[in-house]
């Protein structure tokens, strides 16, 4: 039987050129609505993956930008990989400011590689979209000995489960797939399982994961958009679904609290 999670990950059935352009639709709205990464666990990235001021970095999938310039303002060399054209253009356009950042708008699979060149690994939201047989054996060539895997994840945001409960039967009615609320418990397995995971490729050791608790607040337009970025559904389900979330979440104000696990995965190169 197929995980539930991959019957409603679109990942799994996609083949590079159909992930290429996923996202293209809500490109710019994935930017300005997904939740932000936490300044906090980047500082301690950079400091259990000890790297220096003149650290060179190759991201994976850097997306529109929202981790790139987190690390960019610390000064870093970095080279972004990124497939998706549109997200390529707002990554140029969010990175300009930051000469040492190069993006590239290629695959990490199609990516020609540049074998031990790199102090880091990095990837945000994205390293599980790279198939796992090419994924950690490619980071690993990319990186110098003692270089470091860094992968970072922002978990789903999602309301109190009593706002959850009274939105349930709406995304019944129209979408069935959104219908499931993880919680801290269940996020926190997720984020344990993608740890074993690097464990288990035999490219990386010395395992380091933390992890915070975080909240957002989000305006229910901007909760709505967030939605969007999932790119489950076609535009009638999405019109009749959000007008009925809207409905729903009106009864609790106009804005809505958020919470989320935000974490670090770090693991040094096996040599």
């Amino acid at each position: 039987m197929q995980d539930p999670k991959q019957q409603r990950n679109p990942r799994y059935s996609m083949n590079l050129e159909q992930r290429k352009t996923w996202y293209s639709p809500v490109a710019d709205v994935y930017y300005k609505a997904r939740a932000p990464y936490s300044q906090k666990l980047i500082n301690r990235a950079v400091t259990l993956a000890q790297l220096s001021s003149d650290a060179t970095i190759l991201e994976v999938g850097c997306g529109p930008g929202n981790a790139t310039v987190c690390f960019a303002q610390l000064g870093f060399c970095m080279i972004c990989l990124e497939p998706n054209q549109d997200f390529y253009y707002l990554a140029q356009r969010n990175c300009a400011p930051y000469s040492k950042v190069e993006i590239c708008n290629t695959s990490f699979e199609e990516w020609e590689l540049e074998a031990k060149k790199f102090n880091a690994v990095l990837s945000a939201n994205a390293f599980h979209w790279i198939p796992p047989e090419i994924g950690y054996s490619k980071a690993a060539e990319a990186l110098q000995d003692n270089g470091s895997l860094i992968l970072l994840w922002n978990m789903t945001p999602e309301p109190r489960y009593e706002v959850y409960q009274a939105i349930e039967e709406v995304y019944q009615a129209y979408a069935p797939s959104l219908a499931h609320y993880e919680g801290a418990e269940t996020q926190a397995d997720i984020l344990r399982s993608f740890g074993q995971n690097i464990l288990n490729s035999g490219y990386f050791r010395d395992l380091v994961s933390e992890q915070i608790a975080c909240e957002v607040t989000y305006s229910i337009d901007n909760f709505l958009n967030l939605l969007s970025t999932l790119r489950s559904l076609d535009p009638q389900t999405k019109d009749l679904l959000f007008k009925r979330l809207r409905e729903k979440l009106e009864d609790f104000g106009e804005n809505i609290q958020l919470s989320y696990l935000c974490a670090v995965q770090i693991a040094r190169k096996d040599r």
